[in-house]
């Protein structure tokens, strides 16, 4: 089975928000598809502007089978990405983390400041 991946970068998340950041990378995802989809299903609210029919389903994770596995295939390609910043950003602790709020992130964060991958709009 082939996936769809879409990824945008701090800079574009800082400058359209999360919210839209996070549509926009499931538009991607849907162009990177190496089959058109006939429908969408979207784990949460409605996407707007998606290029084909889709239904949203909050809590789809796990209602779905769909859903659940695209968002193994997205938290995988994810750990995969903080492994590899890692290597440029060693000091972060990536690679134990994976990006998320936790104690060591946040000392690493207050000890060397935010690096280029952080969002400057997250608080």
């Amino acid at each position: 089975m082939k996936t769809g991946v879409g990824r945008l970068d701090s800079v574009e998340i800082d400058r359209i928000n999360i919210l839209r950041a996070t549509h926009a990378a499931m538009a991607q995802a849907v162009a990177n598809l190496p089959v058109p989809p006939e429908h969408i299903l979207v784990d949460g609210l409605p996407v707007p502007g998606l290029p084909y029919p889709s239904t949203a389903i909050i809590g789809g994770d796990g209602s779905s089978m769909l859903i659940a596995a695209a968002s193994v295939i997205a938290k995988v390609t994810r750990d995969r990405w903080m492994k590899e910043f890692h290597i440029l950003y060693p000091e972060y602790g990536f690679d134990r983390h994976k990006g998320y709020g936790s104690r060591d992130h946040m000392q690493a964060l207050f000890k060397h400041g935010p690096c280029p991958i952080h969002r400057v709009s997250f608080r």
